[in-house]
């Protein structure tokens, strides 16, 4: 076994490496570059490792650290536009990056770091970053046999940092003389070392079905956020099993879905950084150990920092801006995302590390997480029965959803003057199915993890290609006779289908019509129609989407109900943008526009819809509450 190393706490002229590392952490702790909250703390985790990693076996290897900096300084140069043909000269947060990377070591000599997970706003070099550690890990690292592999969600993503590689090969003349590719020129699909065996591919989702057989030595993951799972990174992780000392990059931007792999590694990098597993909304400093094998390099901005009106917090999200970034690019960004709302989130998020939800988003994560709950309720509404349900059903490709809903009790709300009211409150649920047959080349296409979400019993998977509704009839079925089901809200696009199926359980729901666009009303329920004449009242109005969008805004933003918590309905509620009419300003739910499959929150606005439907005898709800502005 090796010796322990006495581990360098101070800089000097022995330890050049070291001393760019440490005069970035410095730096940046004296507020002399900007950085945002985790990269502070990444820093400040850098000053506590010198001080006391020794305590559980770490040191730092100046040589490892100078000679992977040397490689990517003297050995790589950059290509295209203003870079091309330049030597990659390291920008001081990428030394600090690359230099933590390689220069902290374990007790038994081997790298410490076995993952890392960068995140930064697009345009900050993060694919010539991670191209150039593969080569790195190809030819300089001593590795018998090396296996580097690009991986991304798709073959295109993953080509991407992979032709960076390439390119960044072919200006090397000493990589080229000792490197061999293989593909016509700009189709190149492998770079061999054939000294020591080894090979850099690039590697997606649908090359890493077979689970078996790959041994990397460097898994460099681009934009995980586009990862729908964590199938490809397991499937690399497995193979770490035959190496000493592997690594795992992720390099991402930020995302949109709070359910991804994506989020789980963000939420975990940040308090690996912050040195907590609870931090606080600042993410002080703590420094607890919680996970020595992964390193954290998270750009993002402080709560109260707005990129839109500041340009002061910019450099927090864009650690190479005016070296690769200009001011002014960033500028006409802005202006972009202020002149265009539906392109601010984006903007937001690939630009400043803002975690957004749908490029033109509904409902804040905040507002929505204010009305989830953890509870079941077979077991809390035992019997009681459903008030409303609402149905969206689907054919190969969408989610078949259904909502249900039961009125709980009611709640003090203050109307627009002053005075206050009683008004109901509820409860609600979704349940969703999917084609089984097709789940996993869906999951990978809408960039969701259905196959996690059927294993946790979040989602029901049908056979064939196509949702069975015999299986959804069944479970109305089931609802029907444990509590009964008041009235059933439905789009007419494949009803009667679903109808059939209801028959031959000899179920009978009383249904009500509700279109899913904008510009088209519902025919009014009969009954009360009929029941208005006899009172010599005017006539009820039929449901439509704007109208019950409009109340399960209201019910949120009351706190009025209370939703599963559920990921299908988190990731639909998050995903959907809206459509608007400009001339009525009325909103509707928009197919095109959303992000992710968003029939659990148009099941959810139907059935909340159906629930609140103006009985006759009543007042409206925005007579008695008044107009509520979202």
């Amino acid at each position: 076994m090796a010796t322990r190393k006495t581990p360098t706490t101070s800089c000097s002229n022995k330890t050049p490496a070291l001393d760019r590392v440490s005069a970035y952490a410095h730096d940046v702790l004296d507020g002399k570059v900007v950085a945002g909250p985790h990269v502070r703390n990444a820093c400040r985790r850098h000053f506590d490792d010198l001080a006391r990693g020794h305590e559980r076996g770490l040191y730092w290897d100046d040589k490892a650290a100078a000679h992977v900096m040397r490689f990517f300084e003297r050995g790589l140069k950059l290509n295209e536009g203003q870079f091309e043909g330049l030597p990659f000269k390291l920008h001081p947060s990428q030394a600090f990056k690359l230099g933590s990377l390689f220069g902290w070591k374990k007790a038994d000599g081997t790298r410490r770091f076995r993952r890392a997970y960068i995140e930064e706003g697009k345009g900050n070099g993060k694919s010539p970053f991670a191209g150039g550690l593969g080569l790195y890990g190809l030819t300089a690292d001593k590795e018998p046999g090396a296996q580097i592999y690009a991986a991304a969600a798709t073959k295109d993503q993953a080509n991407i940092l992979f032709r960076d590689a390439v390119k960044m090969r072919n200006q090397s003349p000493a990589l080229t003389k000792r490197t061999k590719t293989s593909g016509a020129a700009g189709k190149e699909f492998n770079i061999a070392h054939h000294k020591s065996q080894s090979f850099f591919r690039p590697l997606s989702k649908e090359a890493g079905k077979t689970g078996s057989g790959l041994r990397p030595h460097f898994a460099l993951c681009d934009e995980v956020h586009e990862h729908p799972d964590r199938a490809i990174m397991e499937m690399l992780e497995r193979g770490f099993k035959f190496r000493r000392q592997p690594l795992l990059a992720m390099i991402t931007n930020s995302g949109s879905d709070r359910n991804s792999v994506c989020w789980e590694e963000h939420e975990h990098a940040v308090r690996v950084a912050a040195g907590t597993r609870e931090p606080d909304e600042d993410y002080s400093y703590v420094g607890e150990v919680i996970d020595d094998d992964t390193f954290a390099f998270v750009c993002a901005l402080d709560k109260d920092d707005d990129p839109l009106e500041d340009p002061s917090c910019w450099p927090k999200a864009n650690p190479l801006l005016n070296t690769i970034l200009t001011e002014d690019y960033l500028a006409g960004v802005v202006a972009q995302a202020k002149s265009s709302p539906g392109k601010r989130n984006g903007i937001l998020r690939l630009h400043f590390c803002v975690w957004t939800e749908a490029h033109t988003s509904w409902i804040t994560r905040d507002v929505l997480e204010s009305v989830l709950a953890d509870f079941d309720p077979d077991i809390e509404h035992a019997g009681k029965p459903i008030k409303a349900a609402g149905l969206d059903l689907s054919g190969t490709k969408d989610l078949t959803a259904a909502a249900f809903v039961i009125e709980t009790g009611t709640a003090a709300v203050e109307r627009t003057d002053g005075t206050v009211v009683d008004l109901p409150t509820y409860d609600a649920w979704i349940e969703a199915w999917t084609p089984g047959e097709t789940l996993d080349a869906r999951a990978e296409a809408d960039h969701v993890p259905y196959r996690t979400w059927l294993d946790q019993g979040y989602l029901n998977a049908t056979d064939g290609k196509r949702v069975r509704y015999d299986h959804v009839a069944a479970r109305f079925a089931q609802l029907e006779s444990e509590r009964g089901i008041d009235l059933l809200a439905f789009d007419r696009y494949a009803y009667d289908k679903f109808q059939d199926e209801l028959d031959e359980y000899g179920v009978e729901i009383r249904t009500v019509a509700h279109p899913q666009g904008g510009k088209r009303r519902a025919k009014p329920d009969p009954e009360l129609v009929a029941e208005a004449k006899r009172a010599g009242e005017e006539p009820p109005q039929g449901l439509w989407m704007p109208g019950s969008i409009e109340e399960l805004e209201a019910l949120i933003l009351e706190g009025r109900i209370r939703l599963r918590r559920n990921p299908v309905l988190i990731s639909a509620i998050m995903g959907v943008s809206m459509e608007t009419d400009p001339l009525l300003n009325n909103q509707w739910f928009s197919k095109a526009k959303s992000t992710l499959r968003m029939d659990p929150a148009v099941a959810l606005a139907m059935a909340i819809g159906a629930a609140t439907m103006q009985p006759v005898g009543g007042s409206s709800v925005y007579e008695t509450r008044g107009i509520l502005m979202v």
